[in-house]
């Protein structure tokens, strides 16, 4: 789940501009189906290690879908290649978003969500650069639109990020500003942030600037959660909280021990 750096091995003999995402790896409920998460992972890492993660936690009513970001060479590596799910060049401010990759990645989650019943709520959450994605997906679910503008069809409950960052959000305020719908919708959706003090790799405090970015433009059910001494990879106390928040947000039946 921390950030492994570049996967030398893999797809590094030529550069492709069709985006092809790796293995989806996916966790059934063990009790009566409510939810549906789409997990994302962090840079370099795959959908396994996260499902077999999520496979231990306490929650029988959600079913997990643990994709793996394309294979694409990295800017922040030097054009080595890389699983993600968009080309970073830094991880800072002041860098231009991968547009493109980031609509990509998000449209990609709902597509996996797309075939889900609809009694099931729907979720997305991740970690580093997975939620990057996830908190991107929120602010198109609010939007109603992705960033090429093309309609976002999915409907969220619940989003979770950890260990990331809000990509785009100098441009928040533009997209959600005089739009009473997406209002409502960014005031609907309720998102759980979790963040390390101690990360070397995303540093706290973009968690922190993400937060109050969502909370000042509309989304008024955030929580973020820091954890002394925590880099960047999760424990399990953060992950305790992760249960009892989506089994609260979800309207789960409860955990089981």
């Amino acid at each position: 789940m921390s950030f492994t750096g570049p996967s030398m091995s893999s797809g590094g003999n030529t550069v492709r501009r069709a985006i092809e995402f790796g293995r989806t790896y996916v966790v059934r409920p063990k009790g009566k189906h409510q939810a549906t998460v789409v997990w994302l992972h962090g840079l370099g890492d795959n959908g396994s290690s996260w499902s077999q993660l999520l496979e231990t936690l306490p929650l029988p009513n959600i079913k997990w879908i643990c994709p793996t970001a394309p294979t694409r060479p990295m800017t922040i590596f030097g054009g080595f290649p890389s699983t993600a799910w968009f080309d970073v060049g830094d991880l800072s401010e002041d860098v231009p978003d991968d547009l493109e990759g980031l609509d990509a990645a998000a449209a990609h989650v709902v597509n996996l969500l797309s075939t889900e019943p609809t009694d099931i709520k729907l979720g997305v959450g991740g970690f580093s650069m997975g939620a990057a994605t996830a908190l991107y997906s929120a602010t198109c679910f609010a939007h109603g639109k992705y960033g090429n503008g093309n309609p976002y069809p999915a409907k969220l409950s619940a989003v979770v990020g950890l260990s990331g960052w809000l990509p785009c959000s100098k441009t928040l305020k533009n997209k959600l500003g005089g739009e009473n719908e997406a209002r409502r919708r960014a005031a609907s959706l309720p998102i759980l942030l979790c963040h390390g003090k101690g990360d070397d790799v995303v540093q706290y405090k973009f968690g922190e600037k993400s937060s109050q970015a969502l909370t000042s433009n509309a989304f008024q059910d955030v929580i973020f959660k820091a954890y002394s001494g925590l880099g960047h990879y999760t424990c399990p106390e953060e992950m305790d909280e992760v249960c009892a928040w989506l089994t609260t947000k979800l309207g789960l039946e409860g955990c089981s021990s």
